[in-house]
């Protein structure tokens, strides 16, 4: 590796080597969501920023970084939890969020570069009538990059699946790290190679996604009496196929009480279900709530509540980190929940695990089938603490992913066999795409998380 040849032939592309722009360029929100995480990313810096801001400078940077052996890591805003944006091999940061255009849109589908803001995305396209189908609790400061490449779910899974599900993603654009890079377009069922795989498998310079009609939401809070109350609340609402919907996360008692800005709509003792609805389904939104006993303690227009932020963003990861404001040392993992027995095992979870802590669930549909993901919030005491938790949950019938290795085929939120192995060949022949993230086979110490005994999640094969 010759850092200094490679600095040399890119001099013409931004770059820096200042340390806090290293040390921030190495960080993504991991630290605060696993101590196993945290732990193992001591150390580990870049050498490097990078920051392109054309598709040629892209191609350059790959060229000069195969022909110097540097390791290169893609990066977007920074904000995932999974230990995706934390470097294992030195070498340098991409950061592509100066690659931020929206190419071309129309009633059916937005062109973008990856470093495109969710929330610029969904501004664009919103004049015409239409907005993007999902997006994450982080919609404000992530990119469409990051969430695509390292992300898979988020606000408007309840409707639409997740990012996996066919036809969620219509195009990806990759380059490859090679001495000829190649610029390769992937449609249909092979979006999925990049899909999720934290850039080991190709440096994405274009996305293509579906766009949904945009609706004026209102967001609301409902609260019930019982946990089974507001489980059986959100997954009425998330088949009753009239209404439709955007948000259905439910919260435990005392998890809502970890939402300081909702303090004022949050009753002592209530279990919590935050949703998001069309305006025009707000009338037989209000008769389901009536009728399945829930109470509502607020409702506005998306964005325009008196705390100051999108009600979603007390969902999905946001709903951990304002836990973990409150405490600290609490964490969780990600389990989904069987679909066909989905109420049952919300109750059968409370049962054998209610003293470690409050359940969070968000409400999705992955491979057509409604389910929802989530599992305790609990004060961490070790790994072997963490697999006892694990298992007990996969006991109960509920697969497990593993949030705390930076491992794409540990990780266990994705399926790879041989074609994802051959592509990634293709794609990086000299490893040097966010090296020893794509299996822990690839490194001699994978790490504490990385032999958790988590089950990952199956899904219907797309062929």
């Amino acid at each position: 590796m010759s850092l200094q040849a490679f600095r040399a032939e890119t001099a013409a592309i931004a770059q820096s080597d200042d340390p806090a722009l290293i040390r921030r360029h190495s960080r993504d929100q991991s630290m605060a969501f696993s101590p196993i995480l945290k732990a193992e990313a001591k150390g580990k810096l870049v050498d490097l920023v990078v920051m392109p801001r054309s598709k040629a400078e892209v191609i350059a940077v790959a060229a000069a970084a195969a022909r110097h052996r540097i390791p290169v890591m893609p990066r977007g805003a920074g904000t995932a939890n999974w230990g995706q944006g934390i470097p294992l091999a030195g070498g340098i940061v991409l950061d592509m969020t100066g690659l931020d255009k929206v190419i071309r849109h129309d009633d059916r589908t937005v062109r973008v570069e990856p470093g495109a803001n969710l929330e610029a995305i969904d501004r664009t396209t919103q004049p015409s009538g239409y907005e993007m189908r999902i997006h994450p609790s982080t919609r404000r400061s992530a990119t469409i990059g990051g969430f695509v490449g390292g992300g898979h779910v988020g606000i408007g899974t309840c409707n639409w699946g997740i990012l996996h599900d066919r036809g969620n993603i219509v195009a990806i654009e990759v380059v490859s790290v090679s001495e000829a890079p190649e610029v390769v377009e992937l449609r249909g069922r092979d979006v999925n190679l990049v899909h999720h795989t934290y850039g080991t498998t190709g440096i994405i310079t274009e996305l293509e996604m579906p766009l949904a009609p945009a609706y004026a939401w209102r967001e609301a809070i409902i609260d019930f009496a019982t946990l089974t109350e507001a489980a059986r609340f959100a997954i009425t609402l998330c088949t009753s196929d009239g209404i439709i919907r955007k948000l259905a996360s439910i919260n435990e008692w005392p998890y809502p009480a970890y939402f300081r800005e909702l303090a004022k709509y949050v009753r002592d003792g209530r279990h919590t279900v935050h949703v998001m609805i069309a305006y025009n389904s707000w009338e037989a939104f209000t008769d389901l709530v009536e009728d399945m006993g829930g109470y509502c303690t607020y409702h506005g227009l998306e964005g325009q509540g008196d705390f100051g932020r999108p009600l979603y963003e007390f969902s999905f990861g946001h709903s951990r980190w304002h836990a973990n404001r409150v405490e600290p040392d609490r964490v969780a993992n990600i389990a989904i929940f069987p679909h066909d027995d989905l109420l049952g095992s919300i109750e059968r979870v409370q049962r054998r695990f209610g003293a470690l802590g409050p359940l969070h669930l968000d409400m999705k549909r992955m491979d057509g089938r409604l389910t929802c993901q989530g599992s305790p919030l609990f004060v961490y005491q070790s790994p072997e603490h963490m697999a006892a938790l694990v298992e007990g949950l996969q006991e109960e019938g509920v697969q497990s992913a593993n949030t705390h290795t930076m491992h794409v085929k540990e990780n266990g939120m994705r399926p790879l066999g041989a074609a994802e192995y051959a592509f990634r060949r293709r794609m990086d022949p000299h490893g040097l795409l966010n090296p020893g993230k794509f299996a822990a086979e690839e490194v001699a110490d994978p790490g504490a998380g990385a032999a958790l005994p988590t089950s990952g999640w199956a899904f219907q094969k797309i062929a």
